[in-house]
Parts: C-alpha cells; sequence; structure tokens
C-alpha cells in the first residue's frame, strides 16, 4: 500500500495553541490521593507530593490542567479546601459516592501546578451552587488584597494572588447524572450572569460555557445553540467532552473512531458560528475540548466499590497498545482543528482513565498512551499545516472511506523544524509514504519515532513496559521527498530540521 503527501509551508490552518496538550485532575479514585499526592512517600515532598509523578508530568510539559472536576465540581463547596488542613471538613462527595478529606484544595493545587510547570484551569461549582460562590473564589485567588477574600487568602499564607485566567462556568450541565442538572434555558441564563459577575471581579479573565457532554445527547447540538443564545458575547470558549472505547473489539471501527470526533467538531462549529450570524457578531467562538480520552476498560471493576471510602481504584483503565494509536489520532484530529480547538484536556493525568500510574507507597509507570500524548506536546508546537492527502481507504462497521493514513504537520518556525505525525490505521500491512516537502529547502532528517507492537492488547505494568517508541523508523529525506515505511498499526513522528 502507498499513501502519498504534499506538505507546503504556505497550507497554514493555524498557530497551535499549546494548551490543547492539557490535562486534568478531578478529585475522584487515586488522582489526588495516592496519584500526585501522598504524604509518607519515600519520594513526597514538605507537602506530601510525589516526586517521582511530579517528574513524569515535567516530561510531558502539561500546558494547564483542569481542576477540581468534572462532576466533582457540581457538589463541591471550595471554602472546604482553604485554610488549615486540620480543620478542614471531610465531606461525603456524591458525584462518585466516596469520602473527600478535603487535605488537597485550592492553594495547594495551584502552588503544585507551579511545580509542574502548569497553569490551572479552574472550575467553578454551577450546581449546587451558584454566582457569589464562583464570584468570591475568584476574589481568593486573583484579587491582590485589601477584601475579605483576598486578605483570607493572605491569612492562609498566599501573599500574592494566583492570577488564574482560565475558568469553567461548571461542568456537564446538561448531564442528568450532575449534581444540580440544568436546561438549556437555565443553564444559559446562570452561565451569562456569573461571567458578568467574574468579569466584573477580574476583567483579564477568560471563560469556557459547558457544551454538551457528549455527542449522544438527546439535546446536542440543540443545548449548544440555546446556552449561547445567552452567553455568546460573554464567554471565549465552548466546551467539548468525548470518550471512546473498543467494547465490541473491532479494532478497525474502533480506530475509525477519530472520524466521528471530526464530525462533533464540525458541529460544534458550526452551531458556534450560526449564533454568530444571528448576533451580528464579529466575535468568533473557540472550542475547548477539555474532556477526551480512552474510557471503557475499568466500567465493570468500578461498579464493585464500596461506597464511602477515601480515593478507592476508580476509572482505573489499564491501557493497551490499540489505544495508544487512537490516543495519538486524536491528538492529530485537534492539530488539524487548531484554528478552532485552543485548548484540551486529557482526562485525566494520574491513575484515573490516566497516561501515569501509581502504586500507593511503591512505583510510578507510564501507561502506553503516555508516549503519543508525550510527542504530540514535544514537538506539535508551531504552525499547524493543511496537508494533502491521498490515502487508500477501507470501510468499517460504523464508517465509510475511512483513511489508513491519518496524518497532521507542524511548522516550528522558531526553530526551523517540520514534524509530521502519522498513524497507520491498517492492522495487516505496512503503508509505504511519500511525502513532498519540497517548499522547505535546507531541511534535514532528525529521526523517526515508532510506537508499534505485535500485539494490539499489549500493555505497561509497574514491572514491565511492553510499549514504548523506538528511534528505528528509518525514513529517508531525499531532494526534497521523504519516504518512509509505517508499520501496521503503527504511531509514527517523523522530524526534519533546516542543516
Amino acid at each position: 500500500m502507498k499513501a502519498r503527501m504534499i506538505v507546503d509551508k504556505s497550507f497554514r490552518i493555524a498557530q497551535v495553541d499549546n494548551r490543547i496538550y492539557g490535562s486534568f485532575i478531578e478529585h475522584l479514585g487515586r488522582a489526588v490521593y495516592g496519584g500526585i499526592y501522598e504524604p509518607g512517600h519515600e519520594t513526597a515532598d514538605a507537602g506530601g507530593f510525589r516526586n517521582d509523578v511530579k517528574e513524569l508530568i515535567k516530561e510531558l510539559d502539561v500546558p494547564i490542567i483542569r481542576y477540581p472536576g468534572g462532576n466533582f465540581v457540581s457538589g463541591y463547596n471550595w471554602e472546604d479546601g482553604v485554610g488549615p488542613v486540620a480543620e478542614r471538613p471531610k465531606r461525603l462527595e456524591l458525584a462518585w459516592r466516596t469520602l473527600e478529606p478535603n487535605d488537597v484544595g485550592t492553594n495547594e493545587f495551584i502552588s503544585w501546578a507551579k511545580e509542574v510547570g502548569s497553569d490551572v484551569m479552574m472550575a467553578v461549582n454551577l450546581g449546587t451552587r451558584g454566582i457569589d460562590a464562583a464570584r468570591n473564589l475568584l476574589e481568593y485567588t486573583n484579587h491582590p488584597g485589601g477584601t475579605y477574600w483576598s486578605d483570607l487568602r493572605r491569612r492562609h499564607g498566599y501573599e500574592q494572588p494566583h492570577k488564574i485566567k482560565t475558568w469553567c462556568l461548571g461542568n456537564e450541565m446538561d448531564g442528568p447524572w450532575q449534581i444540580g442538572h440544568k436546561t438549556s434555558e437555565e443553564y444559559g441564563r446562570l452561565a451569562l450572569e456569573t461571567a458578568k459577575a467574574m468579569r466584573l471581579v477580574d476583567p483579564t479573565i477568560e471563560l469556557v460555557s459547558c457544551g454538551s457532554s457528549s455527542t449522544g445527547m438527546p439535546t446536542f447540538p440543540e443545548w449548544e445553540a440555546v446556552t449561547l443564545d445567552h452567553t455568546y458575547e460573554a464567554v471565549d470558549y465552548i466546551s467539548l467532552h468525548q470518550y471512546y472505547g473498543n467494547r465490541n473489539n473491532d479494532t478497525a471501527n474502533y480506530l475509525a473512531l477519530t472520524l466521528d470526533m471530526d464530525h462533533f467538531i464540525h458541529t460544534v462549529k458550526s452551531t458556534c458560528d450560526y449564533i454568530k450570524a444571528k448576533k451580528r457578531s464579529k466575535k468568533t467562538m473557540y472550542l475547548s475540548f477539555d474532556e477526551w480520552n480512552v474510557w471503557y476498560h475499568s466500567n465493570d471493576a468500578d461498579r464493585q466499590i464500596d461506597p464511602w471510602s477515601i480515593a478507592p481504584p476508580q476509572l482505573e483503565d489499564v491501557y493497551n497498545f490499540e489505544d495508544a494509536i487512537l490516543v495519538g489520532s486524536m491528538l492529530i484530529t485537534f492539530l488539524r482543528h487548531a484554528d478552532r480547538v485552543k485548548m484540551a484536556c486529557l482526562a485525566q493525568l494520574v491513575n484515573v482513565i490516566a497516561p501515569i500510574m501509581t502504586e500507593n507507597g511503591g512505583r510510578s509507570w507510564k501507561q502506553t498512551i503516555f508516549y503519543p500524548y508525550l510527542h504530540a506536546s514535544k514537538f506539535g508546537r508551531g504552525v499547524s499545516l493543511l496537508p494533502i492527502v491521498d490515502s487508500p481507504k477501507y470501510d468499517s462497521k460504523d464508517f465509510t472511506d475511512v483513511p489508513y493514513l491519518d496524518s497532521a504537520v507542524v511548522h516550528n518556525e522558531e526553530d526551523e523544524e517540520i514534524t509530521i505525525f502519522a498513524v497507520n490505521r491498517h492492522l495487516e500491512e505496512a503503508l509505504e509514504l511519500e511525502c513532498d516537502v519540497r517548499s522547505f529547502e535546507g531541511y534535514r532528517l532528525l529521526e523517526h519515532i515508532v510506537l508499534e507492537h505485535e500485539d494490539l492488547k499489549a500493555v505497561n505494568t509497574a514491572s514491565e513496559e511492553k510499549v514504548k517508541p523506538h528511534h528505528q523508523g528509518g525514513a529517508k529525506l531525499d531532494n526534497g521527498m521523504v519516504n518512509a515505511r509505517l508499520a501496521k498499526a503503527s504511531w509514527n513522528v517523523i522530524r526534519l530540521k533546516k542543516a
């Protein structure tokens, strides 16, 4: 099989916003307790946060992390998580039916995020709370001083404001499972009024309005249209959430699911642009894909967990090799929509449907999905280019004309580098790729990284890393033409640099 691409520096989609490589930490399962935070662990710092986990997160270079939820935030009183730890209340956490000790809260998390080099995307509770709690939290975190809430922060030991820029107005408020579930009209009105109050406190912030929690919601995309009719001029982004799974063990169909993701993005963009036209607005609404991943492996195990324990092992999907390929394709999809998708959060970062796993009191390790996320974050910064692709195709159970080659290209103008991200979806045959890069004169081949494995179901564990990349891909560059053999069912990163 053969595929061809033409890459030209003039075919620009947009500058990639580095925040598409964001992630997510929710007070759920062992994401916080036993994940990023474990006092007494041999690597724990003075604040109780695991340094081994910090190092893995730093390796990923995560630009922004969403916090504290998720479903959790819709029942969360932020005041429970500030002040002396010994005086903080333990609460029944209703979203995931656990006990929340509140040992980690707003200040601790923000300080930790700074240590790992990440900004914070803070979510406010629009489920059980509303305008007042949101504006007070913003005053607590961002106002310099001289007011009740800002001075309370200073008494808690944080003299300088945290200056959190990005705020989510609730979470998945269209979902009947959500505490304080709203209709689209109810949410639209509340989100608008909350946005107005928050911007009065700090006009420099940017705001994310809740979109549909998935494409499967019966109100999608009417929810987007109705809520944006209220919030369009008051917010900067609308959120998208999507998880995929291979429950029927149909890998060919599974690897085609990014066509569904592509359709999801196109539909939300179109809905945003309809409201823009309806309002005669000059403003473009951007997208925050602030929950995305593979999630299905742990569903049965989660049903067996007894309620009201602290940090049980919830949503601990063990990812296999084919999951890593799909995650790579999802990242490629974001790059192809860099003109509108400006933020994205892999959900989540540690233990809970995560690229990083830990043992309580023990080791940490990299799941299979760690690697495409790492490569995209490291090498996918710059200008997203629009490659012209000619690829053989296949049909699957739910999709027709699925290209075997899934690809995106990023031009880092500052470092004079080009990165070609390429997935071969074919499960049995290699794909011979010819890529025309003649518009980039004087470039040389840096490396061809490959993630491949004979067993699609291979997993990584604390004791054995079966799935990891190698650098023997064998791509060649000659007279402006890149020729590479993409192994069957593989993730590829081909890097070029000006000589």
